[in-house]
């Protein structure tokens, strides 16, 4: 029986516990653990589970700190030197994550190949100009998280234990929801809310948010049915919690046959990237359009959508 104790706050990832709570108990008898790569959708609580391991590992060490960098903000290898290696690595018990590691400059994951390589005194040393700094993992865990694998150097995903985590079910958004409120709400309620919010945890802290106010503006203790299909009404709530642009997408595959992918940014005005990456893997997940050599489609499903929303 795998034990959840270790990471309380973290709802389901029963095989991503599992996993941790293994390197866990490995850390407590070596002071090692494996330096970890989250990967998984948005909102799927990557940032979570690795704030949720650092604070295991202070109650085994409690002079190991966490540390959280935004990979977005690493410019060049001179300002990861002085301004991370420096201050959070040098002579220092430490975890840290490297938050959307995809983000990560080539000069950049080029340094942290070279770090991660230690001897077998799990030691390495790394040098800048006229400076060294010398990396002791019995004292140091590296964390990275990313949603986008394929753009992460292979050669630093290989130095890496890949942890998946899953999209939440819908049982566990609701609990998500729930755990978020101050007020009751109907139990029939919870999975129909939990629909609309695309497996993204941070969504249903923030529908949370949305449920408190309707509750406090119109005087409810207790948030019912009804007041889901009046608040989605208010906040313009589609099913399955898709968008404007996604619905706008569906009606112009509706209205134009095998549509190719650069006429629906055309007419959608929108990069061609990001109609893959922001709208189609949602429609296709649903079973609302197609992609097939010919073009893309509206699917049967797509079209009932449609019919249901007119």
């Amino acid at each position: 029986m795998v034990t959840t104790e270790l990471f309380p706050d973290v709802i389901g990832q029963t095989n991503a516990k599992r996993v941790l709570d293994f390197f866990i108990r490995g850390f407590e008898k070596t002071d090692r653990i494996p330096h970890l790569m989250f990967v998984a959708p948005k909102g799927c609580g990557k940032t979570l589970m690795a704030k949720s391991v650092a604070r295991r590992l202070k109650s085994i060490n409690n002079d190991k700190k966490y540390f959280e960098i935004n990979c977005s903000t690493l410019k060049n290898v001179k300002q990861f030197f002085n301004q991370i290696c420096i201050p959070y690595m040098q002579d220092r018990d430490a975890t840290i994550l490297f938050d959307e590691c995809s983000e990560i400059p080539k000069d950049i994951t080029m340094a942290l190949l070279t770090i991660l390589n230690p001897n077998p005194e799990h030691h390495t040393s790394f040098a800048y100009e006229d400076y060294s700094i010398d990396f002791d993992f019995r004292r140091l865990s590296f964390m990275f998280a990313t949603t986008e694998t394929q753009s992460v150097f292979h050669a630093l995903m290989d130095r890496l234990e890949r942890v998946d985590l899953e999209e939440y079910t819908l049982e566990e958004m609701g609990k998500i929801v729930a755990l978020n409120l101050d007020i009751k709400i109907a139990p029939e309620a919870l999975l129909d809310i939990a629909s609309v919010l695309r497996g993204n945890a941070r969504a249903g802290q923030k529908m949370a948010q949305k449920i408190e106010s309707y509750c406090e503006q119109y005087n409810k203790k207790v948030f019912k049915n009804s007041d889901w299909q009046k608040l989605g009404k208010i906040l313009s709530i589609f099913p399955l919690g898709l968008n404007t642009t996604e619905i706008l997408l569906l009606n112009i595959l509706k209205d134009n046959k095998d549509c190719s992918l650069t006429n629906l940014a055309a007419k959608t005005g929108i990069s061609k990237h990001a109609v893959q990456r922001d709208f189609e893997i949602y429609l296709q997940k649903h079973s609302l359009m197609d992609i097939t050599t010919a073009g893309r489609n509206i699917t049967a499903k797509g079209l009932d959508y449609l019919k249901k929303l007119a």
